[in-house]
C-alpha cells in the first residue's frame, strides 16, 4: 500500500469535492502501475474506496495502512482461492510471506469431501437471516438458463432512486429475475407518501419477476434456470459463481469488490462490469448483454473455470494439496 501512495497514485479526491463528482473523473480510468501482477489491469476505480480520502489522516485510511503492514509479519496466510485463478498474484505475496496456502474454493472443497450418499453442500446454510424457499419452487417452473439471479449481499444499502433503476431496467429488459432484496438494504424505506411502486413495475415483475427476502444462495446459483448472476461483486459471491461456472454482471459495492469486478470483467473474462454507475438504461442493456448478447461467450469461459475449480480441488489438484501443506504447517507450530 506504501508503494501506491509514494507513487502518487491512491485517487486523493479534493476535501471539498462530492463523491459522484470524484468517481465520476477522467483520471479514475487511469492505470495504477505500482501493485505487482496488476500493472496492465488495475484502474483507480478498481482499488477499494476507502482510497479515496482527502488526506492520510483519515481513520479507515490508517487502519488499511496499518493491517497492510502487518500483513506481511505473519508467519502464513490462509486465502479462499486457487492457483489456477490468481497464480501470478498469488506469487507476488509469497514474495512477502513464503508460508501461502489457497486452498478454495472452500465451500467445494468442503463437498468434496463429504462422504458418498451424504446430502448435498448446497442444501447447506450458514446464514443469518431466514431463507424463502417459495424461489426455488418458482425456479422450478422457469425454462433453463432464462432468469437472471439479483443479489447484492448482506451490506449493501441502496437509495429508493437506485432501487427504481435497478428495477425498471430489470423489467425492460424483458428478461426473467429472482431478486433478493433485504427489508433493511433500501434506504429510508418506511411506509409512507413516495413509497408507492409504479404499476409498470409491478406489472412486470408479476410477469417475469420473483422478489424475496433472503435465498440459499448456493442451491439458486446451481438450479438450471439460473443463466446469470447480477452480483455486488462480494468475494463469497464471485468464488461461489465461478465454482457453478455462472457468468457474472458486476455492480461493487465498496472494498474488494471493486477490484473482484474487474478481475471478472478483464482477467477472467467470466462476466460484465457495471461499476459506478446506475441507471436503467444501462441496466436493461447490460443484462441483455450477458443473457443474449454475450451469454455463449460468457457461459464458456465460466464453465472453464468451473473446471479448473473441480482439478484444484480434487485429489492431487492445487487446493487439496496445499491443505495439506497447511496441516504440516499447523502441526509443526505445535
Amino acid at each position: 500500500m506504501q508503494e501506491i501512495i509514494d507513487a502518487g497514485e491512491v485517487p486523493l479526491k479534493g476535501k471539498n469535492e462530492d463523491k459522484m463528482t470524484y468517481w465520476k473523473k477522467k483520471e479514475m480510468d487511469m492505470m495504477v502501475t505500482s501493485v505487482p501482477g496488476m500493472e496492465k489491469v488495475l484502474r483507480r476505480r478498481d482499488i477499494p474506496r476507502s482510497l479515496g480520502v482527502a488526506n492520510g489522516d483519515d481513520p479507515t485510511f490508517k487502519t488499511m495502512k496499518t493491517d497492510t503492514k502487518r500483513t506481511v509479519e505473519a508467519c502464513g496466510l490462509i486465502l479462499n482461492t486457487f492457483e489456477d485463478l490468481e497464480g501470478p498474484i498469488l506469487d507476488e505475496i509469497r514474495k512477502h510471506i513464503p508460508n501461502l496456502y489457497s486452498i478454495g474454493p472452500i465451500h467445494e472443497a468442503r463437498l468434496e469431501s463429504e462422504p458418498e450418499g451424504m446430502e448435498s453442500s448446497h442444501n447447506h446454510s450458514s446464514s443469518l437471516w431466514e431463507e424463502d424457499r417459495r424461489c426455488i419452487a418458482w425456479l422450478d417452473s422457469q425454462p433453463t438458463s432464462s432468469v437472471i439471479y439479483v443479489s447484492f449481499g448482506s451490506m449493501t444499502i441502496l437509495t429508493r432512486d437506485e432501487l427504481l433503476e435497478f428495477w425498471y431496467g430489470l423489467v425492460n429488459s424483458g428478461h426473467r429475475f429472482l431478486w433478493v432484496m433485504r427489508p433493511e438494504s433500501i434506504m429510508g424505506n418506511e411506509s409512507g407518501n413516495g413509497n408507492e411502486i409504479p404499476v409498470e413495475l409491478e406489472e412486470g415483475t408479476k410477469s417475469r419477476g420473483c422478489m424475496v427476502g433472503w435465498v440459499p444462495q448456493q442451491e439458486v446459483l446451481a438450479h438450471p434456470a439460473i443463466g446469470a448472476f447480477f452480483t455486488h461483486s462480494g468475494w463469497n459471491s464471485t468464488i461461489e459463481s465461478i465454482a457453478i461456472g455462472l457468468p457474472m454482471l458486476c455492480w461493487a459495492y465498496f472494498a474488494d469488490q471493486m477490484t473482484n469486478s474487474r478481475f471478472v470483467s478483464e482477467v477472467w473474462k467470466v462476466g460484465l462490469d457495471m461499476k459506478d454507475t446506475c441507471n436503467r438504461i444501462t441496466v436493461e442493456k447490460m443484462v441483455k448483454e450477458v443473457m443474449d448478447v454475450r451469454r455463449d461467450e460468457l457461459s464458456e469461459r465460466a464453465h472453464s473455470m468451473a473446471m479448473l475449480v473441480r482439478k484444484a480441488i480434487s485429489k492431487g489438484g492445487t487446493s487439496y494439496l496445499n491443505l495439506n501443506l497447511l496441516i504440516e504447517f499447523l502441526k509443526s507450530m505445535v
